[in-house]
């Protein structure tokens, strides 16, 4: 994990904190950003949310990526969402107004967006994928549910390296995208090629599973312990934070 001077000792200290409670606290701000409404309640979530993320130790360069790539379509929402929704024009793209309950409406949704990822970011970002299995567990998830959230976590970065590659390979030989019969058919055939390769490895990780004798559970071998002097403020400043949005929404 990358750190800098200046968040090293909160990074340190989320990460001793009890998973549990950090789950736990993502599912509450999520849960009160998804169903707010007030631009007073989103700005605070925010802002917390940016701080999260500043102290979780996740590098810059991550955060600045994911971000980029959920802004990308959240512009896009905000660009037609005005258009679509009736209400009171502000200004006019050519005969379609603007209105401006579309472009409140278009702003709730990008700050929502950006509060949710960067607090699930902050929270979740750093904890390994058996642990978030192991969390889930815990809070008695199905097992098989459980076994798709930690494959696919653990997998969606080998499913890249392997789309990388192959791209990396296209190029050697040549290949520049165009509008054209010929880059269809190409990202066809990279499509298809990424399904096979993951069927072949998929049936190969099953195998060497059951050879290490994997009987369809998600075993624990270990189990957290909610330490007192570390996890208690932890949990109560949680707590205040989540009912400070549920005020700041419903008071």
């Amino acid at each position: 994990m990358e750190t800098d001077g200046c968040n090293a000792l909160p990074a340190r200290y989320l990460d001793r904190v009890d998973p549990r409670a950090r789950v736990l606290l993502a599912i509450g701000v999520v849960g009160v950003v998804a169903v707010a409404g007030r631009f007073l309640t989103l700005g605070a979530a925010l802002a917390g949310a940016l701080v999260c993320a500043a102290v979780s130790g996740n590098p810059w360069r991550l955060l600045r990526r994911r971000l980029a790539a959920l802004n990308a379509v959240l512009l896009l929402v905000a660009v037609v969402l005005p258009l679509t929704t009736e209400g009171t024009p502000v200004f006019h793209a050519g005969a379609r107004p603007y209105t401006r309950e579309g472009l409140l409406t278009a702003a709730a949704v990008v700050l929502k967006g950006n509060a949710i990822v960067l607090a699930s970011i902050g929270l979740l970002g750093t904890l390994p994928a058996a642990t978030l299995g192991h969390v889930l567990s815990h809070f008695y998830v199905p097992d098989k549910l459980v076994q798709l959230t930690v494959f696919t976590v653990r997998y969606l970065d080998v499913f890249r390296r392997e789309y990388t590659r192959l791209r990396a390979a296209m190029r050697v030989r040549g290949f520049r995208p165009g509008v054209n019969r010929h880059t269809y058919r190409s990202f066809g055939y990279l499509a298809g090629m990424l399904l096979v390769r993951s069927l072949d490895r998929s049936e190969r990780i099953a195998a060497a599973m059951k050879c290490r004798g994997f009987r369809g559970r998600y075993y624990l071998l270990d189990h957290f312990a909610f330490s007192p002097a570390r996890d208690v403020p932890f949990a109560v400043a949680a707590a205040l934070a989540v009912l400070a949005l549920a005020w700041l929404e419903w008071a």
